[in-house]
């Protein structure tokens, strides 16, 4: 148990423990990125597992020389473009089986979150979800769900992958060459962390108070 639970640690944290884990295990780091990347991504169970941080944190560590950022971004858009893609034939072939009842990870009101973002945004939902936690989780499947056509699914899945990966890992990349950051590191993943967390309490708050006006 206690293994499972330093492993959840790791997954949930990997952006506080990212120095750790270029320091202990090298090259293998980019698959665990990829790893993360993909699975925050391409599962609607794991909608949990950082994703902006996470790559703001490996833009700032490619600026000190951890990372090269060239191969970070192939990676990271390669996870990001393969994830998606399997959480679209999840939905497309499973989804309404998956969320036919509220699971532990799998709550219908996450669910109709997405799909009113999808209905309101329409195709462009698939590149704008991105930079939504959460719902950038949900949305693929919701496509597949509604049977959108996979040619320009994918399309705007790697449109919005392009987007995401190469906004978060340059920012980190630019901001990791300044010298407060490069000698403050630490404090500065901290600062990151609480504002990648912002988005979810707003949501969070405003679901909240939609609730109780219901």
């Amino acid at each position: 148990m206690e293994f499972l639970k330093a492993v959840l640690d790791f997954f949930l944290h990997i952006d506080k423990h990212l120095i750790l884990v270029t320091q202990q295990y090298g090259a293998w780091s980019y698959g665990i990125l990829f790893a993360v990347l993909f699975m925050e991504t391409g599962f609607v169970v794991t909608p949990f597992l950082p994703g902006d941080s996470l790559l703001f944190a490996a833009g700032s560590l490619a600026a000190l020389g951890s990372f090269n950022i060239w191969l970070l971004l192939v990676i990271c858009i390669s996870a990001a473009f393969l994830g998606d893609t399997v959480n679209y034939w999840i939905g497309h072939f499973f989804g309404e089986k998956l969320f036919a009842k509220d699971r532990a990870f799998l709550k219908k009101e996450h669910l109709h979150k997405a799909q009113a973002f999808y209905e309101k945004h329409g195709a462009l939902a698939i590149v704008l979800a991105r930079f939504v936690p959460i719902v950038r989780t949900f949305a693929p499947c919701v496509a597949g769900i509604s049977k959108m056509k996979y040619s320009h699914f994918m399309i705007y899945n790697l449109i919005g992958g392009v987007l995401w990966v190469s906004i978060f890992l340059l920012a980190g990349n630019f901001f990791g060459n300044i010298p407060f950051v490069k000698h403050n590191f630490e404090l500065v993943m901290v600062v990151i962390v609480l504002i990648s967390v912002v988005p979810i309490t707003f949501e969070f708050i405003k679901a909240k108070m939609e609730k109780a006006k219901a």
